[in-house]
């Protein structure tokens, strides 16, 4: 009898530890400080840029942020479907990097000193420039042709208020709520220009419904080095997004990537930058 009341103590230990295992192995969410065997990763993007972070009619992602984002996963462990995009705004990207709503942000993030006080980046990944995108037959060469002109951005740009303060004064500026409205309003003939990123102008005119009717003017008025945000002080997950990059660049995705979400607009990208080589 004595040893039969030890083996059922033993059995039922075993099927409680067993229990407790099973319990406590639930799918991991790498949201923001785990390591790259989680279950999914959720990464930050933005979801109305044509050519570099849009939500689709279908639920999908598209553009050049989603592809350096999915690459950049790949190497860290992850497949597609186990991404989770998350809608970061520009004005939220630093809190949600520091609430951990997301592991990283790939969302036409320039680096700056400001934002590094903040939080980390890897890259850079892309150089872009403030640039005007106009109509296909415009006359517009330079940033001081604007004089007279009627100029859009979005409220609150600093690349409007670079060219109409500093360059052309006389530019006639009009603010919107977003760049579609932007767009919109040049293709009517409303206005004579839009400005801001390059590579946000030239995802807007890829689009299929503007192929052929907008062109950059190719001005470079500014340096824009994106970069991918990270949570302050997290220096490992640095250092293996500025692996990805590299091999991302090494193998020719890079190229592949921007070749597709830019080229219908015949934007004259720059060479892929060096990770840590920042243009002031």
């Amino acid at each position: 009898m004595k040893l039969r009341k030890v083996t059922v103590f033993a059995t039922t230990a075993l099927v409680l530890s067993l229990a407790a295992t099973a319990c406590g192995s639930s799918d991991k969410d790498d949201s923001g400080s785990g390591s790259s065997g989680g279950s999914k990763i959720k990464i930050g993007i933005k979801f109305d840029q044509p050519g570099l972070g849009l939500k689709q009619p279908d639920g999908t992602y598209a553009g050049f942020d989603v592809d350096v984002a999915t690459y950049v996963a790949g190497q860290l462990g992850y497949k597609p479907a186990q991404i989770e995009w998350v809608e970061t705004k520009s004005a939220d990207r630093e809190n949600a990097l520091a609430r951990g709503d997301v592991k990283f942000i790939a969302a036409t993030y320039s680096i700056n000193d400001e934002r590094k006080k903040k939080v980390d980046f890897a890259g850079p990944y892309l150089l872009a420039h403030q640039d005007l995108l106009v109509k296909k037959d415009s006359t517009i060469a330079k940033a001081t042709d604007l004089n007279g002109k009627n100029l859009c951005s979005v409220t609150g740009s600093t690349s409007a208020q670079n060219i109409h303060d500093t360059i052309a004064p006389k530019a006639n500026l009009r603010e919107n709520s977003g760049y579609s409205e932007c767009i919109a309003a040049l293709q009517s003939g409303a206005v004579d220009a839009v400005t801001t990123d390059d590579s946000i102008l030239a995802g807007f005119a890829a689009q299929d419904k503007f192929k052929g009717q907008f062109k950059l003017a190719g001005l470079k008025l500014s340096n824009e080095n994106y970069g991918i945000g990270v949570k302050k002080g997290d220096s490992a997950t640095v250092t293996k997004i500025n692996t990805a990059l590299e091999k991302m660049v090494s193998s020719g995705a890079w190229k592949t990537a921007v070749t597709k979400n830019f080229g219908p607009a015949d934007y004259k990208n720059e060479p892929a930058p060096k990770i840590g080589d920042i243009v002031k």
